[in-house]
């Protein structure tokens, strides 16, 4: 009771001072050191060397420690001031050398009662202690007060017995100067109130020590309450009464044993629930895994049809490359096997212009347009041989045009091969002529025949090179033409299209070619900040804006070409830093937006970099031609027509 005592209980009269006390201390633990008085018995129980020809007591280490502690800070002025010296150098020993060395002794189980006590014998559970004599003043009122059951309860604790809380009992009068003292209900709270009552009855405080006739009693006294408590008639009884029942340690024991073996069954019941769940999950589980095996495996045969049809794609489109090539090869053996023939006439005409000076000034004159030609043929086999670079790339591009535009192009490509083949003709033709004046003698009617009719085919072949160029350039005014009135009319069909209220299930609409789409960067920021949405739609407007600004940098171009089949083409370059960062700091639906508004600006409008407005085919997810565009304003005004009849 220590200090708590030391309020309630008059001064003691001393007869040394604390000097005199600190020293008398440290002689008696100098004593227990050198094992002068005996403390630890066989069978690893404690004894107190300075009570035993009082009072024969077993107690293990933490009695024996409450104990000494009791005794040494009591302020009952029953105690000596040596008695109490001998206890303070016992708790010191006890802390200082005992429990520091070897421990305290091996405690009981926690979930299970000691084994030493009575079985049979019925107490008050949950686990009550009595606190009597518990000293109150009178009030101006009449009424008679006390301390409060918190500052017991934290004395207690202090103590070591782990009380839940102390209860002072009141009557009519006021304090009755009783309290119960309340502990945990299981088995280390038994202990504990064991603890509690052993520790009081070897300070002689305990219950026989307040029923005993005698002197005044001074301190408190305390017990555990038990059958002869709970029956009691008086404030003590019926508290108990209200809040506890007799039982005995073996009623508690059979309690939660059945609770114990009720807890198994629920338990057990459980378990085979959740091995019936498992064997049905593990039957879905193979199921599914039976499921996914298949589809891997009828995966990998359509990506094996794939990949076979594509080689076999390639090898054709490699077979026609080089019959191309092929072809092209034998124009050009063709165009220097002209070229050796004219160097031959040449070198002929060269060995007769020594026949005579006037006949040499018509040779040079003949050599130097014939050297003109001849340069011209160089030239011409020179552009054969890009156009032959020029025709493979020109073939790979030929398989993405449209219909009509490749009808138009091999009709052009014919006509341009026609106009070479006239030129050439008359070229030849003109070379004939010469060679054949050349040759010729003066007067000879059939050499002068022979020349007219070269001319009169000559002339005929340039006037039908002048008729084919005329069509050609005709053909070329009228393509342009019409594609400059199917480009006007596309615009003003997107023009009329805009000014059309359609709804977001059409088919057909207008689509901004290259517009970044903001919800992505909205959920994102959401995600960031979803404690403040003004926040977030704050900082989702600026990342919009941002991006919408690096679209429109021509110096940003984040693509790489890579071999396609056939054809090489752009694609995104992923490992672009700009594009790392955005999607490691937004996520992939941030990422997948601008790289869509990228893709579309580079094949809509690559060298603007801005947003453009096009006919888009919603439903096929295309570009849509003038026809369809047509066939849906027409289909809208069939729509709307009976309502403006009706109106």
């Amino acid at each position: 009771m220590g200090s708590l005592e030391m309020d309630h209980s008059s001064e003691e009269d001393t007869d040394m001072s604390d000097s005199e006390l600190d020293e008398e201390v440290e002689q008696y633990l100098g004593e227990l050191k050198n094992g002068k008085h005996r403390v630890k018995g066989a069978d690893g129980v404690f004894m107190c060397p300075f009570c035993q020809r009082k009072r024969k007591r077993d107690f293990n280490l933490k009695d024996l420690l409450q104990h000494a502690s009791g005794v040494g800070k009591s302020n009952s002025d029953k105690r000596s001031t040596d008695e109490k010296a001998k206890h303070l150098a016992l708790s010191k020993y006890l802390e200082n050398d005992l429990i520091a060395e070897g421990g305290p002794s091996k405690p009981a189980a926690e979930d299970e009662p000691p084994v030493d006590c009575d079985h049979d014998e019925k107490l008050v559970w949950p686990w009550i202690g009595v606190v009597a004599n518990i000293p109150t003043t009178r009030a101006k009122d009449g009424r008679f007060v006390g301390e409060s059951g918190s500052k017991l309860r934290d004395e207690y604790i202090r103590r070591g017995y782990n009380p839940t809380r102390v209860i002072p009992l009141w009557n009519f009068r006021g304090h009755s100067g009783n309290a119960v003292v309340e502990f945990k209900k299981d088995w280390p709270g038994y202990a504990n109130a064991m603890a509690f009552e052993r520790a009081h009855e070897a300070d002689r405080h305990g219950k026989k020590d307040w029923f005993a006739d005698g002197d005044h009693k001074s301190g408190l006294y305390a017990w555990v309450a038990r059958s002869d408590d709970y029956k009691a008639n008086n404030i003590v009884g019926e508290h108990l009464r209200k809040i506890g029942d007799l039982k005995s340690i073996s009623e508690i024991m059979e309690e939660d044993a059945r609770k114990q073996d009720s807890l198994v069954s629920n338990l057990t019941s459980i378990i085979e629930v959740k091995n019936k769940d498992l064997e049905e999950m593990e039957l879905k589980c193979n199921e599914t895994t039976n499921a996914i095996k298949n589809v891997i495996t009828e995966k990998d045969k359509l990506i094996q049809t794939y990949n076979e049809d594509i080689k076999k794609i390639q090898v054709s489109a490699q077979d026609h490359f080089k019959r191309i090539f092929n072809d092209h090869q034998k124009l050009k053996l063709q165009l220097e096997s002209q070229k050796k023939e004219l160097e031959s006439r040449i070198e002929q005409m060269e060995k007769r212009a020594v026949d005579n000076e006037s006949e040499s000034r018509k040779l040079a004159e003949e050599l130097e347009k014939n050297s003109v030609k001849n340069s011209s043929l160089q030239l011409a086999a020179a552009e054969q041989v890009k156009a032959n670079d020029k025709l493979l790339k020109l073939a790979e591009d030929q398989k993405r045009e449209k219909e009509e535009l490749h009808k138009k192009i091999i009709k052009l490509e014919k006509d341009l091969d026609t106009k070479q083949a006239l030129e050439l003709q008359i070229e030849q033709l003109r070379g004939n002529v010469n060679v054949v004046r050349s040759m010729g003698d003066d007067g000879d009617a059939e050499v002068l025949e022979k020349v007219d009719k070269m001319l009169k085919g000559l002339s005929e072949k340039e006037n039908e090179l002048e008729d084919l160029e005329a069509l050609n350039q005709t053909l070329i005014v009228k393509e342009r033409k019409s594609n400059d009135e199917l480009q006007e009319a596309r615009k003003e069909l997107i023009n009329g299209l805009k000014e059309i209220d359609m709804s977001s299930k059409a088919q057909l609409g207008i689509k901004r070619m290259g517009e970044l789409d903001s919800k992505p960067f909205q959920e994102a920021m959401r995600r960031k900040y979803k404690y403040n949405v003004e926040e977030a739609e704050d900082k989702a407007t600026e990342l919009c804006c941002l991006w919408e600004e690096y679209l429109k940098q021509p110096e940003w171009h984040p693509f790489k070409v890579v071999e396609g089949i056939g054809k090489a083409k752009e694609i995104i370059d992923e490992d672009d830093e700009r594009l790392k960062r955005l999607k490691n700091e937004l996520g992939d639906d941030a990422y997948n937006a601008v790289t869509s508004a990228l893709m579309e600006i580079n094949q809509y409008n690559p060298s603007g970099s801005y947003i453009t407005s096009e006919l888009w085919h919603y439903g096929l997810g295309r570009k849509a031609t003038l026809k369809e565009g047509a066939a849906f304003i027409l289909k809208i005004l069939k729509q709307k027509k009976p309502r403006l009849d009706m109106d």
